[in-house]
């Protein structure tokens, strides 16, 4: 709308002194008589009035043109000025969409720092009144050391009493053979396995004096053989020692015993090709009700350099009841038993990185405060003074593969397992030597387990379940 009123106003600034011009020379033409010099000066004042109106209009429209050249360098510049602001507001949205990331990982971060934290202080909760626990009991330990040295020799007099009964049993049973084989002798013409006429079958006689073998004493003294030792020392194995095992080395050494050399029939092999954290299987609803006593045992073998976590069971109000866990910040093999975070218990499992199958076994039984690690046909390691009292509540997720740092959930590729396990079992009691004895040669499956492998559940990531005929010929 400015630049046409500016260049009609240009125009008519022109035409009025040519108009002006001519008027004035049409009134002059009558007056032809004036003089020549007058008319002269007349003439120039009027060129000299034209010139100035003309410099004066050219000097309005240079204005006017530089006005005009202002105005759309400021269009120019507007124009430029809102494409830079365009550009401002897409890094503006692009920069607030990073911060956003940035707060909800620094969110997470805080909440894993905040658990974490809670973790570390309960465990110092619980050092500080396990270090009193123990004050009390050292205090106390004086008084009890009398209690149990009569304990002591009173189960002494009753194991001779035991060893006196069983010396006269064999007796006796070595005076039936004798008396056995003479009959046999006897006998002519019967099948083995049949009886002659007029004969019966020999009984083993109890003399005079002797307790019977259901008398209470003898029931006693079997209750306290089989009753597992309350030292520090590692149980025999009386299986074990039949079959030529010794115990295990210290520190550092190699397992004495290989696994059996083929072992079949033990169910689905589950696979854990790699550290993701979605490689996770879910055991049905956890523990069908709160345990004492606790016995895992697993085939197990590994496809890297470390172990990770083998089972991890949480609740709300505590995300370790009950692990197994490594991790890549650990020694290579070495694992964690923990019950009740923050109790926990080392466990030497160094001879599983060896990329071949182990059967592991892991006890527990909280009467007597104490566990036991098995591994193939030996005792790797035992301890007491561990969770006595305790109770592993229901109501809980347990799953194998992953640690959880939240119920269900909180995973961390760090702490995950790479490899194979199978024949996996969790029974709510405690085995007894000749049970784990059985296990370790692979040759027979026991049974009242509460979960196995064929309550697993996974979904998503690369998990697979194998059926192999025999566990060496898995892939």
């Amino acid at each position: 709308m400015g630049c046409p009123r500016r260049k009609a106003l240009s125009v008519l600034l022109i035409l009025v002194p040519v108009y002006l011009h001519g008027a004035s020379s049409q009134r002059a033409s009558p007056a032809g008589q004036r003089k020549p010099c007058f008319e002269r000066l007349r003439r120039l004042e009027e060129r000299i009035n034209f010139w100035r109106f003309q410099e004066v209009t050219s000097t309005h429209l240079r204005d006017l043109a530089s006005s005009y050249n202002l105005s759309y360098s400021i269009d120019a510049w507007f124009q430029s000025l809102a494409r830079e602001t365009q550009a401002v507001a897409l890094a503006m949205n692009h920069s607030q969409a990073t911060v956003q990331g940035d707060l909800s990982h620094l969110k997470t971060w805080m909440q894993k720092t905040r658990r974490r934290s809670r973790k570390v202080e309960s465990r110092v909760l619980a050092l500080g009144a396990a270090l009193s626990e123990r004050d009390k009991q050292c205090s106390q330990e004086g008084k009890g050391q009398q209690e149990h040295r009569a304990a002591l020799s009173s189960l002494a007099l009753d194991l001779r009493a035991l060893q006196d009964t069983l010396a006269r049993l064999t007796h006796l049973v070595q005076g039936q053979g004798a008396r056995l084989a003479a009959l046999e002798g006897r006998l002519q013409g019967p099948s083995p396995g049949t009886v002659a006429p007029g004969l019966t079958p020999a009984r083993p006689l109890t003399p005079p004096g002797l307790p019977s073998p259901s008398s209470p004493m003898l029931q006693r003294g079997r209750q306290e053989l089989r009753a597992p030792p309350e030292t520090g020392d590692a149980p025999q194995d009386p299986a074990g020692r039949l079959q030529g095992t010794r115990a295990p080395p210290g520190p550092g050494g190699q397992w004495a015993w290989p696994p059996p050399r083929e072992t079949c029939d033990v169910g689905p092999v589950l696979v854990f090709p790699n550290a993701s954290t979605q490689n996770v299987a879910f055991l049905s609803s956890g523990f069908p009700w709160g345990l004492q006593a606790l016995s895992v045992c697993s085939w197990v073998r590994t496809a890297s350099g470390r172990l990770g976590t083998l089972l991890s069971y949480a609740t709300e109000e505590n995300d370790n009841r009950l692990v197994l866990r490594g991790r890549d910040s650990l020694a290579p093999g070495s694992t964690y038993l923990v019950i009740g975070d923050p109790a926990s218990r080392e466990l030497p499992l160094q001879p599983l990185l060896d990329g071949r199958w182990h059967h592991v076994r892991v006890i527990w039984m909280s009467t007597l405060g104490r566990y036991w690690l098995h591994m193939d046909r030996g005792l790797v390691a035992t301890s007491s003074r561990f969770r006595e009292g305790y109770k592993i509540p229901v109501g809980g997720s347990l799953v194998l593969g992953q640690e959880q740092d939240s119920m269900g959930g909180g995973f961390d590729s760090s702490e995950a397992f790479v490899g194979s396990m199978a024949g996996l079992a969790i029974r709510d009691r405690a085995l007894v030597p000749g049970e784990v004895a059985k296990l370790a040669t692979g040759r027979e499956v026991l049974g009242g387990a509460i979960l196995t492998l064929n309550d697993a559940q996974w979904g998503g990531g690369f998990m697979q379940s194998v059926n192999c005929s025999c566990l060496e010929l898995c892939p």
